[in-house]
């Protein structure tokens, strides 16, 4: 699933940079991005009750029809809710024993934070360990403590029929599940939430068990349990039976309601599903686990001019009682959570350059000439991966559906992929650059997500990385290989590695492997290490063991498994068969162990060597030597004149390493190492000499500067270097470089916002005189003969320039928006758009605040009313605040939207204190509308607490939530801590060492 991160969650509609918008940060890089969660966190409670017997089930046209003696009736059921060289078997030697260790203590934080909510794709993010859990140990038995179904039975097939009434928001349901007994059985236990069971029926091998069995509802693990006095003996097959009714909610997760405005503004109304995690037990009584995989047949009755979708083609349709009933063919073996359907108003543009259908899907309301890109790249996208895995896509069909309402950022539901629309329709004439690679990378990683997750199924939630971390990579190798003029592999250093890095460098990470024991927990783990930190692995595998070889154990693994459920080790054996090489010793403590190392280089030049030292690394700078234990197996590529040394590795605490010529070399050549290195000030000096010199690459010169700001935040390095090392790079040519410098200077902002006035001002200043004369340089003119890059760079640096008042840039954002606003909608060139909203905001007034608003409402493409919405909280009036404030929780603002209209707020000192204020006084309308199990409460809390950086401040926050409690997103707000407080620490170590600088470069 692509979720719509805020740090996921905001990969998955913010933005996906590690930090929070500022002044110095531009709209144009809040990417859309996190997905479908549920309120899963319940008090233990059982019900038990006799279910009532069947006499006759007939659903309308529901071609079951059971006979039963008939017995007193009850009420419903309600179901509420040394080095080496790499060798083909490089054995990973520690340096001393390691002793498992908790990973995770008692700390917090997160940083990307609006960039969680609509980051990556698929549902989102973020594991928490509870209860102490240790994970440091390479064989730790993840199983231990996993809540889940007993194995007396095992699915065999699902026939679901749904009736769904869009006046009632109810549905009736009845589903028939047929089974392997696997041991001698006296219940069968089904998961089950807000579901109203009314008959239950079990029959084996063709005989009434039990009309009238009992029914065991523990809502604490999400489960009623049917017991009967018959045993069924191991090796029969039974069935049962159960008709019950559901609510087609407003939450966005099982079965739900989705709506749009028609021509005549009337509201109406789709029904559709999101089932991942754990949120098909919403939808209708299953065995809720992804390894408990069947094949279903689905039935839908619905008014007849209605459109049914389901994951396979149409099987049957009829016309009964004045409706339509469509039955579709049974599907492939295949988990619960890929199940999904939808019933409303749709049209569709169909493609058949695929070798069968592809269609796109809206709500009349949209434009269909807005589905061609998606639809197209799609039918590119399966051929592409079908000669890629040597596996053919097994469907007879794929539709992918823009749906109005939607958490996640999409959702790869096996046929039927359902998509946020700002995620699947693009008009390429008025989108920006930014937008048409959101919506390609979203799709190619859902489709990616047919074979890896689909067709292959990782055995537990605790293995998630499996599919997300490959369908991220493989969305980023897909792109590259279609858009080779979008520089695919020079942005993921400062994308997903950053993200990754930035996330995993707090004490509150955890393992891209973590125990998840229940299904309140499972919706925590859809974050940046699931995702981008996944994918980080394999790419840095990838390279070792060569793209073609790594294929080759891909196909290997796919073919292996197909259609069954794996483990980690499964993967790690694929590849090692393709190489030859002990890949699990390896790669296997990357996923086993939480964080990752700063690798520090010393020199003696009179020994031509390096001196090369890993420790753990942490943003707060504070790490117990406890938490230092793990030796990572660190891949060094060293660069020198000479060429790549890829054949490198560091397996111990410490080593030396020959280099050939100290005029020139680097550690981590291209940046697909997942680590920090940090130099001595000298070398950091000549390597900036080197860069200027063309002896570095793009990706080397901006994670060089990653590295130089991360660690100057930790506290490895002084922040005055970093700020010279930037200052430095004023006259760097390339966008991704300049993404990465601006990113930096943001972060320092970030930190300093609270501040005296005066150093705010300066740092303002030391921005303005950084990036005005390349903006002014390259200017802000976009035409259709600048390239993708070309494109970025100018919108990045005109919105880099104008924040921060340099003359000629802010004066153009005013010019700009004047014609806009007067009817010439093409004079703010898209790209330049959420610069130009950000710019006149914060330095406009109420005239610019309504023009904007306006543009919200009015405009017809999603894209454009989310950079509108998140552009309102630039305004730093308090009476527009306020407004601002109060317009999120009004009924203009879908709750999959909540969090847009404050992204800009934090950019603010005033916005930060006025947003916390309004968090704390709307707390209960907040939980109400955003129950704790959903991600958007985690996210709220996230964006309205992780920007303060004084001591007063966190502490209100602690003080805050130890009141309310924190239960359903602990996670976020133990991330948010965290970052708090490394914030705090740096300005502890390092507030008069940048006030200083400042005065030295008359800045201050």
């Amino acid at each position: 699933m692509k979720p719509q991160f805020m740090s996921f969650g905001l990969r998955r509609a913010l933005g996906s940079k590690p930090n929070a918008l500022t002044t110095t940060q531009t709209l144009a890089q809040q990417s859309s991005t996190v997905g479908g969660r549920n309120p899963m966190t319940r008090t233990r409670t059982h019900r038990t009750f006799h279910s009532r017997p069947l006499p006759h089930i007939s659903l309308r046209a529901s071609s079951l029809s059971l006979s039963a003696s008939t017995t007193s009736s009850t009420r419903p059921l309600h179901t509420s809710q040394s080095p080496y060289l790499l060798s083909s078997n490089l054995a990973i030697t520690p340096s001393r024993s390691v002793r498992s260790r908790p990973s995770i203590t008692d700390s917090k934080a997160t940083t990307s934070l609006i960039s969680r909510q609509q980051q990556r794709n698929c549902s989102c993010r973020r594991a928490m360990l509870r209860n102490g859990n240790d994970v440091t140990s390479a064989s730790l038995d993840i199983r231990r403590g996993r809540q889940v179904l007993p194995k007396n039975v095992k699915p065999l097939h699902y026939d679901l029929t749904l009736e769904p009434n869009f006046q009632t928001f109810k549905y009736e349901g009845t589903v028939v599940i047929d089974f392997d007994v696997v041991e001698d059985s006296t219940s069968i236990a089904l998961n089950t939430v807000d579901l109203e069971i009314h008959d239950t029926l079990v029959e084996a091998n063709g005989a009434t068990i039990s009309s009238s069995p009992t029914l065991d509802y523990d809502k604490d693990s999400q489960t009623t349990t049917i017991t009967f006095d018959k045993t069924i003996p191991a090796g029969q097959k039974a069935r049962l039976t159960q008709r019950f009714t559901g609510t087609l909610n407003d939450d966005m997760a099982g079965f739900y309601r989705s709506s749009y405005k028609d021509e005549q503004g009337n509201t109406k109304y789709i029904a559709t599903t999101q089932f991942e995690a754990t949120d098909a037990r919403r939808a209708f009584p299953c065995l809720d686990e992804p390894a408990l995989k069947a094949t279903f047949t689905v039935t839908l009755i619905a008014d007849k001019d209605l459109v049914c979708l389901g994951n396979m083609d149409v099987a049957s349709e009829e016309e009964v009682n004045s409706k339509k009933k469509i039955t579709y063919n049974k599907t492939p073996i295949m988990s619960t959570y890929l199940l999904a359907f939808i019933i409303g108003d749709l049209k569709h543009y169909e493609t058949n350059n695929f070798r069968v259908p592809i269609r796109v899907w809206c709500t009349p309301d949209q434009n269909l000439d807005h589905a061609v890109f998606s639809a197209e790249l799609g039918a590119r996208t399966l051929e592409f991966y079908e000669e890629q895995f040597g596996s053919k896509y097994p469907l007879p069909k794929m539709d992918m559906v823009a749906v109005p309402d939607f958490a996640a950022g999409a959702m790869e539901n096996w046929g039927l992929i359902t998509y946020r629309v700002v995620d699947l329709l693009l008009d390429e004439k008025t989108s920006s650059a930014v937008t048409k690679k959101r919506v390609a990378e979203v799709v190619q990683h859902e489709l990616a997500h047919q074979w890896f997750g689909n067709l292959v199924t990782m055995d537990f939630w605790d293995g998630l990385w499996l599919k997300e971390g490959f369908a991220t990579w493989m969305s980023w190798y897909s792109s590259n290989a279609f858009y080779p003029e979008w520089r695919i592999w020079e942005g993921y250093v400062t994308e997903d590695l950053r993200s990754a890095l930035s996330l995993d460098s707090l004490r509150s990470s955890h393992p891209i492997e973590v125990p998840v024991k229940r299904a309140d927990e499972v919706n925590q783990i859809f974050d940046a290490i699931s995702y981008e930190k996944g994918s980080c692995v394999l790419r840095m595998i990838s390279k070792y063991l060569g793209e073609d070889v790594f294929l080759k154990g891909i196909r290997i693994y796919l073919d292996r498994h197909a259609y069954a459920n794996t483990e980690t080790t499964d993967l790690w054996a694929a590849l090692s068969e393709a190489s030859g090489k002990d890949v699990e010793r390896v790669a296997d403590i990357w996923t086993k162990k939480v964080g990752y190392p700063v690798v520090a280089i010393t020199e003696d030049e009179s020994k031509g060597t390096i001196h090369v030292k890993q420790n753990r690394f942490l943003r707060t700078a504070d790490v117990k030597p406890e938490e230092d234990e793990v030796l990572y197996p660190v891949f060094l590529n060293l660069r020198t004149k000479e060429g790549i040394q890829e054949d490198l590795a560091l397996n111990v605490r410490e080593a030396d390493f020959k280099v050939p010529d100290f005029d020139f070399y680097k550690v981590n050549s291209g940046h697909s190492g997942i680590y920090r290195t940090s130099y001595t000030s000298e070398r950091l000096q000549k390597l900036g000499q080197n860069a200027k010199a063309g002896l570095l690459g793009v990706e080397d010169r901006a994670g060089m500067i990653a590295d130089a700001g991360a660690l100057a935040a930790a506290g490895y390095q002084k922040t005055s270097g970093l700020l010279s090392l930037l200052q430095g790079f004023d006259s760097e040519d390339e966008f991704i470089v300049w993404d990465e410098i601006t990113l930096r200077v943001a972060s320092l902002r970030d930190a300093w916002i609270f501040e005296e006035d005066d150093v705010n001002e300066a740092l303002k200043a030391f921005q303005r005189d950084l990036v005005s004369k390349k903006a002014n340089e390259i200017g802000w003119n976009i035409s259709s003969s600048d390239d993708f890059t070309a494109q970025r760079f100018k919108a990045l640096m005109f919105g880099k320039a104008a924040i921060v008042e340099d003359e000629a840039a802010k004066k153009a954002a005013f010019e700009l928006f004047e014609k806009f606003i007067s009817g010439d909608r093409e004079a703010v060139q898209p790209n330049l758009r959420s610069s130009v909203f950000g710019v006149v905001l914060s330095y406009g007034g109420e005239a610019e605040y309504n023009a904007v608003l306006k543009e919200y409402e009015t405009a017809k493409q999603s894209s454009e009313r989310n950079t509108a919405l998140r552009s309102l909280g630039f305004a730093k009036d308090p009476a527009l605040m306020k407004r601002t404030l109060a317009y999120t929780l009004s009924d203009n603002v879908k709750t999959q939207d909540i969090y847009m209209p404050l992204a800009g707020l934090r950019a603010h000192k005033e916005g930060i204190i006025a947003l916390w204020e309004w968090v704390k006084e709307n707390w209960d309308v907040l939980t109400k509308r955003l129950p704790p199990g959903m991600s958007l409460l985690g996210d709220m809390v996230a964006i309205s607490t992780s920007s303060f950086t004084h001591g007063d401040q966190i502490d209100d926050v602690k003080s805050f939530f130890e009141q309310k409690g924190s239960k359903g997103f602990e996670l976020e707000l133990a991330q948010s801590l965290d970052s708090m407080k490394a914030k705090q620490n740096w300005l502890a170590r390092d507030k008069e060492d940048v006030k200083q600088w400042l005065v030295q470069n008359k800045h201050l």
